[in-house]
């Protein structure tokens, strides 16, 4: 099936999909990196918002800083875990695999937090981990 067009922030027709073949998801850039739904409303309400964010974003989560998209994306998940927002951290999660994370990875990670973070953030994380391992995303 094919992706649905979508309206680019630009006013451009879409498709959903980045220049490498992957499908793109929002965040504070012109594709919604990270599948929150929220991010294309914004977007449509108020371009202008979202393009002021672009800076931030790339300079907060963006390739070709010191630290390593899948490492910062580790930071994020322990503090997503920590707030309970598992749906943020399956997010993350996604695209630390997309930028090389392995599940053990993930897992020590989420190790990590749970010393600062508590029985819940471990649970946060660890449920958001055994739904994408269910889901086949490490196969």
């Amino acid at each position: 099936m094919a992706p649905k067009a979508t309206k680019a922030v630009n006013g451009k027709a879409g498709t959903g999909r980045s220049t490498n073949g992957k499908v793109a998801r929002a965040g504070g850039g012109g594709s919604n990196t990270y599948g929150y739904p929220f991010w294309e409303w914004v977007a449509r309400e108020d371009p202008e918002y979202v393009k002021a964010r672009q800076p931030l974003s790339q300079l907060s989560i963006g390739e070709g800083r010191e630290l390593s998209v899948k490492y910062r994306e580790m930071v994020i998940i322990g503090i997503l875990a920590f707030r309970g927002r598992k749906d943020g951290v399956i997010a993350h999660m996604r695209r630390a695999i997309d930028h090389g994370a392995t599940k053990r990875e993930l897992l020590e990670a989420i190790q990590s937090a749970a010393v600062p973070g508590g029985g819940p953030c471990f649970s946060t994380g660890a449920q958001a981990l055994m739904e994408l391992d269910r889901a086949g995303v490490f196969r």
